[in-house]
């Protein structure tokens, strides 16, 4: 007599489910693909975010050597348009410029003709050789708001607007003024 053979179903992953799983990790890795490209994205503009901190404090700080040096009155440490009376600072966003005879930044005596600019180290990583790199840095705008929050104090909001790669990117930084040094 023969020995009866009993049939076991087949173990293993079918076709189907093995398609599933190829979608689901295909998903997956191009989910992984996008926030990768969006970090690296965001890292290229860490360079110019830094810039921005930096040309927003220099306009904080010019405010308060305008105050401390006298270059400036407390009744021109305010936005105006240029007439007389008026504030020695834009309204509106401007263009960052090298500094005029006030030796100011962002102020109406500004050099329309001299963007502002950095220079970075070359290819030797040595800055004050030959081959530094001048950045030019007309892809910033700066605004300096002086708003009047009592009669001997002041709030000075500088905000800096540039593109960095595909991002419109916003830098703001406050502070305060009072017209004792």
């Amino acid at each position: 007599m023969m020995p009866s053979v009993s049939r076991k179903k087949a173990a293993g992953f079918s076709l189907i489910e093995t398609m599933a799983a190829i979608m689901l990790l295909s998903f997956g890795v191009l989910a992984l693909a996008a926030v990768y490209t969006q970090g690296m994205a965001v890292m290229g503009s860490a360079q110019f975010d830094y810039i921005a901190q930096q040309k927003a404090a220099e306009a904080i700080e010019t405010v308060f050597t305008a105050r401390d040096t006298k270059v400036l009155t407390w009744d021109q440490i305010r936005n105006g348009g240029g007439g007389p009376g008026d504030g020695a600072f834009p309204r509106g966003p401007q263009p960052l410029l090298a500094p005029g005879p006030d030796g100011l930044v962002g102020t109406l005596d500004d050099d329309a003709n001299k963007p502002d600019s950095i220079v970075m180290p070359g290819p030797d990583g040595a800055l004050g050789t030959q081959d530094d790199v001048t950045i030019v840095l007309k892809m910033f705008t700066r605004e300096i708001q002086i708003t009047d929050i009592a009669p001997n104090l002041r709030q000075i909001s500088v905000i800096i607007k540039y593109k960095s790669a595909k991002f419109d990117r916003t830098y703001t930084l406050v502070s305060y003024i009072s017209s004792f040094a």
